[in-house]
Formats: C-alpha cells, structure tokens, sequence
C-alpha cells in the first residue's frame, strides 16, 4: 500500500464551448462530503439559470470514497466523463462541477461525453497539483523523566507534533508518515521498557 495520494491545491476553473452550449468547470479540493454538497449547492444558487450542474468527486487516500451525478443529463453522459478526468489524473480530495448552459443544439450522446471530459480537463489543466502523504497520529504516555529519550526519538524520526503537555504525566501527540508509524510506535513502545 503506498502512502502518498495526489490532489490539487487550489481552485481552478475550465470552459468548453460546443454548437453554443456553454460547459464552465470548476475543480475544488475537498475533504468530506459535507464539503462537496456545500460546493455544489453553491453553484446550483449562483448558475440557477444553468440547464444542468454536473459534477463528480474523489474522496480519501484510497481513492473508495465517490460519485457521479449527471443532473438530468442523459445517463452516465456527464459525471462518468468527469470522474473519468479525475481517475486519469490519479486525484483525490478533489470535487469537479461543470454547469451547462443550453445552447439550443442537440450534442447527442457522444458530444455531451466529450463536453464534459473536455470542460473538466480544462479545469485540471489550469489546477495546481500536489502529492500529499498519508499521516497516521500517535499519541504517547510518559513519565517526565523520559522527556530526553522521547524527544530523542521525535529529533531522529521527525514526525510533525500535534500537541504536547508536561505534567505529572506527559503526552505528546505526534502525525507521522503512515510507512513509518509501526517503527515509531515500537521505538516509544521500548523507552517503557528501559
């Protein structure tokens, strides 16, 4: 299993005009569903006028989490073509919405597969991309007294540090690469023991 995942980081837009219908594409990172249903309910309120706004998303490292929706377009003629785009690039966290504006032409189905992959390439074309890596949290117990060997341990493996406090009982709560979580999850393990 690899722990590293593409996304976008910024907003990005894309047009594509076929027979005077208008397709605009938007790309968003996302991070839940709740995300992709505000974003769209915010396109649906600003293009009321739009025939249709289409969309598709990608959630999660494992890239399980997704759906096509092709709002009243003829079956799988408008989400798959944008999830499509999105599965080509390897993306995830990521929503595309594409509203379309009725020229008065027909496209038929093979003109809409190809206005909608094209509009949301556009979109990712114009998208900057990143590579994010999987982080697995740990959080570790200790005696104040172990303060130097965990800290040691935190210098060598460099996880990022979340949150930390010094009391009677120290905890530190610690964001690693999810590769190298088990190592340092046994490196702590064994401080209790020494």
């Amino acid at each position: 299993m690899t722990d590293e995942f593409k996304t976008i980081k910024n907003t990005s837009e894309g047009f594509y005009s076929e027979k005077r219908s208008k397709f605009l594409a938007f790309a968003h990172h996302v991070e839940s569903v709740d995300d992709v249903k505000e974003l769209v309910a915010q396109y649906r309120k600003k293009y009321y006028d739009a025939r249709h706004v289409c969309y598709a998303y990608m959630l999660g490292a494992a890239r399980e989490e997704f759906r096509a929706n092709d709002d009243g377009e003829p079956s799988s003629t408008a989400g798959k073509p944008i999830l499509g785009q999105i599965n080509s690039n390897e993306l995830t966290d990521i929503l595309i919405v594409v509203v379309r504006y009725y020229g008065g032409v027909n496209l038929g189905t093979s003109g809409l597969i190809i206005a909608y992959r094209e509009a949301a390439a556009d979109a990712l074309a114009h998208a900057e991309v990143e590579t994010k890596q999987v982080e697995e949290v740990i959080t570790y117990d200790f005696p104040y007294v172990m303060m130097n060997d965990v800290m040691r341990i935190v210098k060598d493996m460099q996880p990022r540090i979340i949150s930390q406090t010094y009391e009677n009982t120290c905890q530190i709560k610690l964001s690693i690469r999810q590769s190298e979580a088990e190592q340092l999850r046994q490196r702590l393990a064994k401080l209790s023991f020494s």
